[in-house]
């Protein structure tokens, strides 16, 4: 069953236009207010509705736009378009969650040159901040939920936020040292197994 849904799942992600992911992203950008984790819950609301993204895959790409160098909202884009439509996919999500801001940016530097100091324009910002806050905040809280089934998950999110808010550790060496620890655990685990598969064989040939 799982693998019948599996290929139904990918046959209509091959279906999504490339104007189609063009379209949203440009809306994603339109509308991300607060830097690239603020575009966080705007790409999950509008990824998973359309079924083109599960809720679980959300960190996967997070933890890899973060590891990567250059922009998080960019990245996001890349690694969200290429799992669409392949390279395509990613130069289109890439192109429309940048141009929507590119285009407001320029339109501000070539009328509003003084706009920063406008007392209206910087109270319409104190105002956004806490809401810009509160997105980032809430779908954090909801993939904690989700993928901390364990103890061990919740301390490690506890302990990386600790690192990063109050020590001011990179995040990239945190995610380093966990992909490290986690791929020499699970290589440990593995060769473990084999080792505990030999015995009962061992075993079993001398029983015989």
């Amino acid at each position: 069953m799982k693998g019948k849904e599996d290929t139904t799942r990918t046959k209509e992600t091959k279906k999504v236009s490339l104007w189609s992911i063009f379209a949203v992203f440009a809306k994603i950008g339109a509308f991300t207010i607060g830097g690239g984790y603020a575009m966080i819950p705007i790409i999950q609301d509008e990824l998973t509705k359309r079924g083109w993204m599960k809720e679980e895959e959300l960190p996967d790409i997070i933890a890899l736009s973060q590891s990567a160098p250059g922009v998080l909202a960019v990245n996001m884009s890349i690694f969200s378009g290429y799992k669409l439509r392949g390279l395509k996919g990613s130069i289109a999500a890439t192109i429309g969650s940048v141009l929507p801001s590119f285009l407001i940016i320029l339109l501000i530097a070539m009328f509003l040159s003084g706009y920063q100091d406008n007392p209206y324009v910087i109270r319409a910002f104190n105002g956004i901040r806490p809401v810009v806050i509160s997105l980032i905040a809430v779908p954090m809280i909801n993939m904690a939920r989700k993928n901390n089934k364990t103890w061990w998950a919740w301390a490690l999110s506890i302990v990386t936020l600790i690192l990063v808010a109050l020590l001011d550790v990179s995040p990239i060496y945190i995610l380093l040292v966990v992909m490290v620890l986690s791929f020499s655990l699970a290589m440990y685990r593995q060769k473990k197994q084999v080792k505990a598969s030999s015995a009962n064989g061992t075993t079993d040939a001398g029983e015989e």
